[in-house]
C-alpha cells in the first residue's frame, strides 16, 4: 500500500506508465542523462515483482544504488524498509531530498556508490535492491560482494544478456558467472521489455535475484582463486592444459597437469565448462600461484 498521503505525483505503483513518468520528468526538468545510464521504470507490475523478490520486511536495511526519481525507493519505503539510496546525479539527489523530505526511513547519499565502501553506507544485516545503471553492473557486484559485510540478498535490474551470463550453467560460464555464483545462489526472476522504461533502452532487461552464500575461503585464498579463473577466461575458447600454463607460466605445465588430474578435470576442457565447485577444487589442488 502507498504511504499515507501519497499522491499521483509520487509515482506509486498504481499510477505508473510511460506517459505518467515522461510528464513527471518534464514537469521537474529531469531529462534523463544517457551517459549516466538513466532509464526510469514505468511498469508497476515489474516494480511489484522486484519488491516481492526482495522479500522486504519492516525495518530491513536496504541499499539502493541509482534511485533516479525514486520510483523503486518509494515502493521499498512502502514495504517498510530502511533505505539508504546512493545517487551520483546532483539534480536527482536534490529532487529526492524534496520528494522524500518527510520520510525518516530514507537516508540519501549524494555520491558515486563505487567510491564509498559499503560498510560506510549501511549496517548489517542488509540487502541490495536496485535498478542499476547497466554500465556499472560488474563493478557494483565486485564492490558489494568482495568485502565484508556482504548483502544477505540482492535483487537487481540488469541488462538481460548480463543477467543470463551471471546465472549461466557450466558450459556457458564466464568469469562474472563464476564470481557471482561463488558468492551467491542466483536466479532470473523475469525478463523485461524495453517498453518498461522511460526512456526505453534498445535492449531487454531482467530481474536477477541472489541469496548470498557463507564465505568458503579466506580473502587471500579468494584472491588466488580469482587469479586462476581470470587467467583461464583470457582465452575462454582454449583448452585448460594450453591456456593455464600460457597465462600463468610461473606455475608450469606439469603442475597444472598434476592438479587437473587430481580433481578429475579433463585437460582438454574449456574454461566455460568448469563449475564453481571444480574451480574451487582446482585452486585447492594448485595452492598459491607462485
Amino acid at each position: 500500500m502507498p504511504r499515507a498521503g501519497a499522491a499521483l505525483d509520487e509515482l506509486d505503483a498504481r499510477h505508473l506508465g510511460p506517459e505518467v513518468v515522461e510528464r513527471y520528468l518534464k514537469r521537474h526538468g529531469l531529462v534523463a542523462r544517457k551517459r549516466l545510464g538513466q532509464n526510469h521504470l514505468v511498469d508497476g507490475q515489474v516494480l511489484d515483482a522486484i519488491v516481492d523478490a526482495a522479500e522486504v520486511t519492516p525495518g530491513r536495511h536496504v541499499l539502493e544504488i541509482g534511485p533516479g526519481i525514486g520510483i523503486l525507493t518509494g515502493a521499498l519505503l512502502d514495504a517498510g524498509a530502511e533505505v539508504t539510496a546512493v545517487e551520483v546525479d546532483p539534480r536527482l539527489a536534490e529532487h529526492l531530498r524534496k520528494r522524500f523530505a518527510e520520510e525518516p526511513s530514507l537516508h540519501l547519499v549524494e555520491s558515486n556508490a563505487l567510491d564509498v565502501p559499503t560498510d560506510e553506507l549501511i549496517s548489517p544485516p542488509w540487502d541490495l535492491v536496485a535498478n542499476l545503471p547497466y554500465h556499472i553492473t560488474s563493478p557494483t557486484l565486485h564492490h558489494v560482494l568482495e568485502p565484508e559485510p556482504r548483502p544477505e540478498r540482492f535483487v537487481l535490474m540488469l541488462q538481460r544478456e548480463v543477467a543470463e551470463r551471471i546465472a549461466a550453467p557450466p558450459g556457458e560460464m564466464s568469469y562474472l558467472s563464476v564470481f557471482v555464483q561463488y558468492h551467491a545462489q542466483v536466479r532470473i526472476v523475469r525478463t523485461i521489455p524495453g517498453t518498461a522504461f522511460e526512456p526505453a533502452p534498445d535492449v531487454e532487461s531482467a530481474v536477477l535475484a541472489g541469496v548470498t552464500r557463507p564465505r568458503r575461503l579466506t580473502l587471500d585464498a579468494e584472491d588466488n582463486l580469482w587469479r586462476l579463473v581470470q587467467a583461464a577466461f583470457r582465452e575462454r575458447r582454449k583448452m585448460l592444459h594450453n591456456v593455464l600454463p600460457r597465462q600463468l607460466p610461473q606455475v608450469g605445465a606439469e603442475r597444472f597437469a598434476t592438479a587437473l588430474a587430481a580433481v578429475n578435470i579433463a585437460p582438454d576442457r574449456r574454461p566455460q565448462t568448469v563449475s564453481v565447485e571444480e574451480w574451487l577444487a582446482l585452486a585447492a589442488a594448485l595452492g598459491p600461484l607462485e
